[in-house]
């Protein structure tokens, strides 16, 4: 029996292709694996994610693990959702990812997610009710999402309405993030 604190739990991290934020998607997939969870990045298509730094430098590169249409929600506990603002807005056209944010929040299963993360859900209409953070620009459309609240705080936990919803607002938040999110993946 091994002593990492997350062995048997299962994330899914959605993304797309070119443009997420390389810090919030290698560092938490990094931290989740060496804490033991075994990680599923799923992608728009088999092709390799570009990540970027600060939206403009090109980052690593990575491989996904599946496809969002060929992905299997149900396998997972937690669902990760990076930044970038070019990957989260393209993330949000992505019928199978907002299908899954839905099928997560309505499973009562947590949904984490960083930096301009929370566009995927505003555009899944699971905001309603919750308190949460994000890159500041994302504010306005998660209130007018029907959040219940805003704070300009490095990492947020919300348990209302059914499903916990772990938020931060920037790379630098990532220790704070990442600990909230293996305390909701523990906890679910």
């Amino acid at each position: 029996m091994s002593d990492k604190p997350l062995n048997g739990h299962r994330v899914l991290v959605l993304v797309t292709n070119y443009g997420v934020e390389q810090d919030e998607l290698l560092v938490p997939v990094r931290r989740l694996r060496e804490d033991g969870a075994d990680v599923t990045i799923a992608a728009a298509s088999p092709d390799p994610i570009q990540t970027l730094v600060g939206d403009r430098d090109p980052g690593e590169t990575v491989e996904p693990t599946t496809t969002l249409e060929a992905l299997d929600p149900s396998a997972h506990q937690l669902l990760l959702i990076p930044g970038g603002t070019l990957n989260a807005d393209q993330l949000r056209l992505q019928s199978r990812a907002l299908e899954t944010i839905k099928a997560f929040a309505a499973s009562g299963r947590p949904i984490a997610a960083i930096c301009h993360g929370p566009w995927a859900l505003v555009e899944a209409d699971v905001l309603k009710g919750k308190t949460l953070t994000s890159y500041p620009s994302v504010r306005t459309d998660a209130r007018n999402a029907g959040a219940k609240a805003w704070i300009d705080e490095a990492v947020v936990s919300d348990s209302a309405n059914g499903y916990t919803l772990v938020t931060s607002r920037t790379p630098k938040d990532l220790d704070d993030f990442l600990s909230a999110v293996s305390k909701a993946l523990v906890g679910s």
